[in-house]
């Protein structure tokens, strides 16, 4: 149905490629965002030669851009997940089960900011909701607890969370190197691969999985073939 609720998810990944997803590394919002925003930045080059009095900012490079969110965490039993018609889930209240929110907050923690043993960073994210789609890993967390038990239990809190933008080193190279952009790359289909995935891990925006289809004479996107190899053609044609 169209008025279905569908909630900001969170997915870790334990490769810059997206393409190995952490154990247990899901998470879903309890409530909505009622805003997020991005930050975006051009760095300028403001040196001057010696002698000089002033010199004109010339451009050095776009950084990846920054993305914003709050989340809300709530267990006084005022929130209420709606069941899917598709599962036939019941409602479901989120009332105080002993322990407040410190479980949704470490649950939390564990899929953005915990660090990744194996590969000795924190794990790499997709944030998914609506029209955003977002790459990156978390900068920046403050919890800022609002409302306790009678010991002290915290009941409900805002977490602000400032995610950088993340972009594969071949995609970035690219990018920066103006005097060659080809983004040419063949890539081998993996369980449970689609070509709108991997048309967003190459080019950043899984919009051009249909050129992608037509280059590589693909008449059912839907049924990828694991060991199949996708031919992903220069990002500067296609359109």
């Amino acid at each position: 149905m169209s008025g279905d609720l569908i909630k900001l998810q969170i997915k870790a990944f334990s490769d810059e490629q997206f393409s190995t997803e952490v154990a247990n590394g899901e998470f879903k919002t309890l409530l909505n965002p009622e805003k997020y925003s991005y930050k975006y930045k051009i760095e300028q080059n403001e040196e001057q030669a010696s002698g000089t009095s002033s010199s004109a900012p010339r451009f050095n490079k776009v950084p990846p851009e920054d993305l914003e969110l709050e989340f809300v965490f709530d267990r006084t039993g005022v929130i209420v997940d709606y069941g899917s018609p598709e599962t036939d889930k019941d409602d479901k209240v989120f009332k105080d089960e002993g322990n407040g929110i410190i479980e949704d907050i470490e649950t939390f923690k564990r899929v953005v900011f915990d660090y990744n043993g194996d590969e000795h960073r924190p794990n790499y994210l997709i944030i998914s909701w609506g029209t955003l789609l977002f790459k990156g890993t978390l900068s920046e967390m403050n919890i800022t607890f609002k409302l306790f038990k009678s010991n002290g239990m915290p009941l409900r809190a805002t977490v602000n969370a400032k995610f950088k933008g993340f972009v594969e080193d071949d995609l970035r190279v690219a990018m920066e190197n103006n005097s060659s952009p080809d983004l040419t790359h063949i890539r081998i289909v993996k369980e449970g691969d689609t070509l709108p995935l991997m048309t967003f891990r190459i080019y950043g925006d899984s919009k051009y999985y249909l050129e992608v289809a037509k280059a590589n004479s693909i008449t059912n996107f839907r049924k990828l073939k694991v060991g199949q190899q996708i031919f992903f053609p220069p990002i500067n044609k296609v359109s």
